[in-house]
């Protein structure tokens, strides 16, 4: 069965741009495209869509305040924040609300492919800046969460990297490790911080 997904978003190139993508998706269901916040609260709730990708600034109001709505009436639908906006406040803002991820429109279409199908799955998926930007504002508030310390100092040297947007690659080649030990490390950070995927060991970095 396809994950369907509405879209809402006022830049009409961005919306045919990912409407062309998501039709050529084998598992992707595009079934709703929304221009401003007033047609979303109208049009979505009755599709009740898997997943929402929304924008935070649209002509008629605010994606956030959007998705508080939508989450209200759809509480089993994920929302995705896909914006332009990667100052800290609305980042949280819309965490609160009850956004399950938050990726910049720099992604790509690939990428945001990928952060649907991870948030499908439970996962968090965020824009690299924007798990970093939470991180450090979360250390600021509450240090370093004592699951950490489960950690080895490698593992930790593995999880900070990923945080910062590393690839499996990267990591190794800063680390100079071989790929099989980046993902020895991975598994062994995941067992014990007890997630499932990289979006969310990020997060539970923050502690």
């Amino acid at each position: 069965m396809k994950t369907t997904i509405a879209i809402v978003e006022d830049n009409a190139g961005i919306c045919e741009e990912l409407r062309q993508f998501f039709a050529e998706t084998d598992d992707i269901s595009c079934v709703c495209i929304c221009r401003n916040l007033e047609t979303a609260l109208r049009k979505v709730p009755p599709l009740a869509p898997d997943v929402i990708v929304m924008d935070i600034h649209l002509p008629d109001g605010s994606g956030i305040a959007g998705t508080s709505r939508l989450k209200q009436l759809l509480p089993r639908s994920q929302i995705v924040m896909y914006t332009v906006s990667e100052d800290a406040e609305p980042i949280y803002q819309a965490l609160q609300a009850g956004a399950s991820g938050y990726l910049l429109k720099r992604t790509s279409p690939a990428q945001l492919l990928r952060a649907i199908r991870e948030v499908q799955q439970g996962g968090v998926p965020m824009t690299g800046e924007v798990a970093r930007k939470v991180i450090q504002a979360f250390r600021r508030n509450i240090g370093v969460s004592p699951a950490i310390d489960a950690l080895t100092k490698r593992e930790e040297e593995v999880l900070d990297l990923l945080s910062k947007g590393c690839s499996t690659n990267e990591i190794g080649e800063r680390l100079h490790i071989g790929l099989g030990t980046v993902n020895s490390h991975l598994k062994h950070i995941y067992e014990k911080l007890h997630v499932r995927s990289r979006t969310e060991a990020v997060i539970k970095y923050l502690g």
